[in-house]
């Protein structure tokens, strides 16, 4: 009896389904005369495509195809990299192996591409940064970053100073990443620097300045859109436990 009522309940919401969006008023008959034919093709027929096409629908699918075939991507990576050599293939690549936390192969595709021209591409100068600080070899990633500040003058990079200033604490010069961290609270889009921050500041014993950040953070987070929560979910439950 139970299944019953619940295949009763799923028909009648089809057909709700079908009278709210617009649909070809057809489907109400499959779903009353063939209630559970006409519903399983009323889900692949109507539903599933209208799903893949949507934002939400779009994320689910990628991440089943992660889940299911967790490497196709860094394969196929892989065989475009071997069949074309280029400085785009050696990034995808990189970023792909750097998913994985595979950061000494990725270091190995940059270098060997970092030649030539390519030799202070921006792009790949980045990439061999966030290689070499995966890979802990922090001094070199601060190299790396100041021979890309250097090349590049007029170029900035939120992601690059960042991983410069975690690069520095993590290098022991917290003084220096607490600096850096006070210009990227200042001037960034994202809350990581300012919980870096104060994370740092309640290390030291200031701890009124570090809950004053955390509770900044979260007033910002408050009046922000859903993106913003979705794309800074981590930073903004930190500062959320660490504010009270």
């Amino acid at each position: 009896m139970p299944l019953l009522i619940l295949s009763i309940l799923i028909q009648l919401a089809l057909v709700v389904h079908v009278m709210k969006t617009g649909r070809n008023t057809s489907w109400i008959y499959i779903l009353l005369f063939f209630p559970l034919i006409g519903g399983l093709a009323y889900v692949i027929v109507e539903l599933l495509p209208s799903m893949g096409q949507s934002p939400g629908g779009q994320r689910m699918r990628r991440s089943m195809s992660k889940t299911l075939n967790p490497h196709r991507e860094v394969r196929e990576a892989a065989q475009n990299f071997s069949v074309a050599s280029t400085a785009s293939n050696a990034l995808v690549l990189a970023e792909q192996l750097m998913e994985k936390q595979a950061y000494e192969q990725a270091r190995e595709v940059l270098e060997h591409s970092m030649t030539g021209l390519h030799a202070t591409d921006p792009e790949l100068m980045m990439a061999l940064a966030k290689a070499l600080f995966g890979q802990g070899e922090y001094l070199a990633c601060l190299e790396t970053l100041d021979d890309f500040k250097q090349h590049n003058p007029q170029r900035t990079s939120e992601e690059g100073h960042l991983l410069y200033a975690r690069a520095l604490e993590k290098s022991g010069r917290v003084n220096d990443a607490r600096t850096e961290y006070e210009v990227l609270a200042g001037y960034g889009s994202s809350p990581e620097p300012a919980c870096r921050l104060a994370r740092i500041l309640a290390e030291a014993g200031d701890v009124a300045a570090s809950k004053d950040l955390y509770r900044s953070v979260v007033e910002k987070a408050r009046v922000s859109g859903k993106h913003y929560h979705r794309l800074h979910r981590r930073w903004i439950q930190i500062a959320e436990e660490n504010a009270a």
